[in-house]
């Protein structure tokens, strides 16, 4: 009688036999595929992150720009203000210095008219002096002159005149010399001497 051939297993009753390799490679290749994931993740986010930058810094930089556009202007204006300031205080300098200019000059003016004043003052003086010694002079020599002689004389004199010699001859002298005037002639020269009597200053 000849043996039974061994029969083959079913590949339902095949039992699986565990190889230890491959669960360590799926591990890694696990482990790998995460830490891929993750760097993924950090490089899209740097992306966006980088992204994102540009239009941050064109805001910053439009602002930086209104800022210092702001900044320009105010600058130009103080300088200009500034430079008017320094044009006004250069003519008020010029004005100040022509008015102490002019006052100078007016105070020299002061003290030359000052002196000519003096002067004049003294000029006049002397004439005063000789013309009084002149009228003096006159007066003595018609009181020393006889009434019929100094009487035609005071004739041609105008009243104003004569009355000024008479008032200062001697009494008796001048009213010999009234006498031998014509009456109207003696008259107006009478009412000019009375006159000035009265408006005399009284003691």
């Amino acid at each position: 009688m000849k043996p039974k051939p061994a029969s083959k297993p079913s590949p339902a009753k095949r039992k699986r036999k565990f190889r230890p390799g491959r669960g360590s490679l799926i591990l890694i290749a696990t482990l790998f595929l995460s830490a891929g994931l993750i760097r993924l993740g950090n490089g899209v986010g740097a992306a966006l992150a980088r992204a994102a930058e540009p239009t941050a810094t064109a805001d910053e930089a439009q602002q930086e720009c209104t800022t210092d556009a702001g900044t320009l202007a105010l600058l130009s204006e103080i300088q200009a203000r500034e430079k008017r300031l320094a044009e006004r205080e250069g003519l008020l300098a010029d004005r100040d210095q022509a008015v102490k200019l002019a006052q100078k000059q007016l105070e020299t003016r002061l003290v030359e008219l000052k002196a000519a004043e003096e002067e004049l003052a003294k000029t006049v003086a002397i004439a005063d002096s000789a013309a009084d010694a002149d009228v003096t002079r006159l007066v003595t020599l018609y009181e020393n002159m006889k009434p019929k002689e100094a009487a035609p004389l005071f004739e041609e004199m105008a009243p104003d005149f004569a009355a000024g010699f008479l008032a200062r001859m001697r009494p008796d002298a001048a009213a010999a010399v009234l006498a031998g005037l014509d009456p109207k002639t003696a008259y107006s020269i009478s009412v000019i001497m009375a006159g000035r009597n009265a408006n005399a200053p009284k003691n």
